[in-house]
Order: C-alpha cells, then sequence, then structure tokens
C-alpha cells in the first residue's frame, strides 16, 4: 500500500509540473462461479464446485503533448487463497500494462512496453478480458493510421532473466514473435483487414549433444472481412497455418462465418459457423493439423463453458461449431441465448470402432444490467449435453448433467481525472 501511494504521488507531482493531462481509474471484479461440468465432462462419482475470484486493477493513463504512458497494475485472486491475517497476498500486484508511445507525427507512432495486442474480433489476437488475469505482452509496435487505413507491426524477444551465458527459455511462451497487421475502411460499411503472425518457441532436441538450443518458427496469416449496414451486421475470416513447432511441420486452417440481423430495435438474431482443422485420432503422422488459435480470446468462441480451445486446443480433432446468436436489449437489460452445435473436425477412432462426429449440444444464457455509472452486473447459464463422441475425447460422464452458472459484477469508477 505504501509503495502503491508513492506511485500516485510522484505522478501527481509530475503532473503538476508538466503534464496535460491525468487520468486513474480503478476496477473490482469479483466474479461468482459454479462448474459443475465446465471445461470438460465430470468424471463418474465427482461433484462440481463454486468459487468466487476477483480481478482489482488501478490505471494511470497519462498524457504530455506528443507522448502517451499508461501503467496498470493487477491482482487477481480466489476468495479464501489468503487468510485474514496474512503477511503478504498470494499473487501480490502484477504489472499488467506499462509502456510509453510517442506520436512522431499525426499518422506515425511507436509504442513500448508490457501491452495489449487485441485486433478485429480478437480470433487470433486478443486481451483475454474474461479470464480475471487477461493477457498482455512485452512488445514493441509501430502504427501508421490514416483516416481509412491502419498499418500495426511489431516484435518481441523474450529471456527468463538477464542471463550472462544462453540459457533455456523455459516459460511457456513464445521466444520471438514478429507481426502485422492492415486494416482498410473502404466505406462506413465495409473493412478489410489482413495479418501475418510469426511465433517462434525455443526446444531442446533430443538427441542433442552438443546442447543446442532450436527456435521453430509457426506463421498464422489471413483475411478478416466486416460489413455492418442498416440491420445487416455480418463477418467472415479464413486463417492458415503452417511452419514448424519443435521440428514438426504445421498445416492447419479455420474459417468461419457469421450473420446478424437486427428485427426490431431491441431484438437481434443471427447464426454462424465455423471450422477449425483437427488430426485424425489414427492418424500416425507427424504433421500438426490442428488450428492453434494462438493468443485469441477463445472464451468468446465455441461456447462459454470453454470445452474447446481454452487451454486445451494442442492437437486435437479440431472442430465444427454451428450456432444461433439471440439478442434483447430493453432499458438497462441486456439478454442473450445461443445454443451451439459441435461436431469433430476429423474422424475419432478408437481400437474398436469409428465413433459419430457429434459431440454435443451447448445452451447458453447470459444477462447484464447496469446498475449505475460505473456499476454493472452480469451472469449466465450453459448446460452441455455431451455425446459419446465427447466421452472419448474429454472424458467424465456424458449421462450427468454438465452445467455452469455464474454471476460478476463489475466496479469501474474513474477516482481522478485532471487537465492542464
Amino acid at each position: 500500500m505504501k509503495k502503491l501511494k508513492l506511485i500516485v504521488l510522484l505522478l501527481l507531482g509530475v503532473t503538476a509540473a508538466q503534464a496535460q493531462e491525468l487520468d486513474v481509474n480503478l476496477q473490482i471484479r469479483p466474479r461468482f462461479e459454479y462448474r459443475n461440468g465446465y471445461k470438460a465432462l465430470l468424471p463418474e462419482g465427482q461433484k462440481g464446485t463454486s468459487q468466487i475470484s476477483q480481478r482489482s486493477r488501478l490505471n494511470f493513463n497519462y498524457k504530455q503533448e506528443d507522448l502517451i504512458v499508461k501503467l496498470t497494475l493487477q491482482n487477481t485472486r480466489t476468495w479464501g487463497d489468503v487468510v485474514p491475517a496474512a503477511t503478504a497476498d498470494k499473487n501480490g500486484v502484477a504489472v499488467f500494462e506499462a509502456w510509453a508511445q510517442y506520436n512522431f507525427t499525426e499518422k506515425w507512432s511507436a509504442r513500448m512496453g508490457r501491452q495489449v495486442l487485441s485486433y478485429d474480433n480478437q480470433r487470433i489476437l486478443g486481451e483475454q478480458d474474461w479470464g480475471q488475469q487477461a493477457q498482455s505482452h512485452d512488445a514493441l509496435t509501430v502504427s501508421f493510421h490514416t483516416e481509412k487505413q491502419k498499418l500495426d507491426f511489431g516484435g518481441a524477444y523474450n529471456s527468463t532473466a538477464e542471463n550472462l551465458i544462453q540459457t533455456p527459455y523455459t516459460v511457456a511462451n513464445y521466444k520471438a514473435m514478429q507481426y502485422a497487421w492492415y486494416h482498410n475502411q473502404f466505406n462506413e460499411a465495409f473493412g478489410l483487414s489482413f495479418l501475418l503472425l510469426n511465433t517462434g518457441y525455443e526446444y531442446a532436441p533430443n538427441p542433442n549433444p552438443e546442447n543446442k538450443l532450436l527456435v521453430d518458427y509457426t506463421q498464422t496469416f489471413g483475411p478478416y472481412l466486416a460489413y455492418k449496414k442498416g440491420k445487416i451486421d455480418t463477418n467472415f475470416w479464413a486463417y492458415g497455418q503452417t511452419g514448424k513447432s519443435t521440428d514438426q511441420q504445421v498445416s492447419a486452417w479455420n474459417a468461419a462465418a457469421n450473420f446478424g440481423y437486427q428485427i426490431t430495435e431491441s431484438f437481434k438474431a443471427g447464426l454462424g459457423y465455423e471450422f477449425l482443422s483437427g488430426k485424425d485420432t489414427n492418424d500416425g503422422s507427424t504433421v500438426i493439423k490442428s488450428f492453434n488459435p494462438i493468443f485469441g480470446t477463445n472464451h468468446g468462441f465455441n461456447g462459454y463453458m470453454d470445452y474447446f480451445y481454452v487451454g486445451n486446443h494442442l492437437k486435437n480433432v479440431g472442430l465444427q461449431d454451428a450456432f444461433v446468436k439471440l439478442n434483447y436489449n430493453v432499458n438497462k437489460w441486456q439478454f442473450a441465448l445461443i445454443p451451439h452445435v459441435f461436431l469433430s473436425a476429423a474422424d475419432v477412432v478408437t481400437p474398436a470402432e469409428k465413433l459419430d462426429s457429434y459431440l454435443g449440444t451447448e445452451i447458453d444464457a447470459t444477462f447484464g444490467y447496469n446498475f449505475k455509472k460505473d456499476i454493472t452486473v452480469s451472469g449466465g447459464y450453459s448446460q452441455m449435453f455431451g455425446s459419446k463422441t465427447l466421452e472419448f475425447i474429454k472424458n467424465g460422464d456424458a449421462g450427468h448433467t454438465n452445467n455452469w452458472a455464474w454471476l460478476m459484477i463489475s466496479v469501474n469508477p474513474r477516482i481522478f481525472s485532471w487537465k492542464k
């Protein structure tokens, strides 16, 4: 707490001397969850569980002429993981964002430091804001923005510490990363983006008599199209994946289409389909054919129960996801109902037989309520009706009632704002 007060005082002192703008805001976000078959079918004989997690954030936004600086301090916890009389916090306070941006001209700028990389619908690069910890990168990015065109490119190079000799990068993260993103807004209705992402992961080959460390690079690339005019709201994307990963060839792809229509001022209906390539369970080749969304905000896709692509996507049978989305907004309330039908994208073969590709049906229902200016309440209920094929892939008992419920309160007050 003393360190936090010192940071605030220092920032205020700098602001009084030369700053143009300073904005400080806070977020407190506790979330209750009842997990009874969340992420995987509940094993036979096991019971569900519940807990409360919380994110606490303090954001400093500072601007002086062509310089912009942001610092976000964050603590994530599960209620009860630290006893009341504890002398230290289990997770401590982490730096979620800490970057400085300089605007060279009205069109060109550069940003360095810990930052969020989020583009288009966040399928490949996103903040993952649902997770209490979210996601940010240590990176350098350069931007060129005009009224209709945007070009961002950047990169990162990671190490475990300030080492003196070659040291293996043992963190479950990329060793090096480069990306480029281009967007053209042709008119008010139609926009087109193209993303190229190159991620390199370090590994030690086996056998390795010379103690070598190698880096294999995987490339993810493709367009994202969005069209919104009148009552129509639609988008489409297609991404390919190639390169190598731990000395294995990569050949995978992902494509999706979504169509939405505003039936009335309050009611919107949509339907969509997504295909993520996978690998047959009896495929003995070393080629990686399962698409990896890399740094995508995966909770927002393929069902809110996170059975697919939330920390469990590598070397799988892929996925087909057909869904309908119904939204109804009235006054301060927002409601959504999203049924999904899941099928595998590749063959699921057991030693005895080839299983049906149908994995299951998930029903997601959510609500949101704008309680006050800086307070929102949201929640939801989801249920998975799994199949025998899903049992084989994810284990657990499909005959059990597999459901999940959550309730979250987000408090986001601005606690200080000043302009010189």
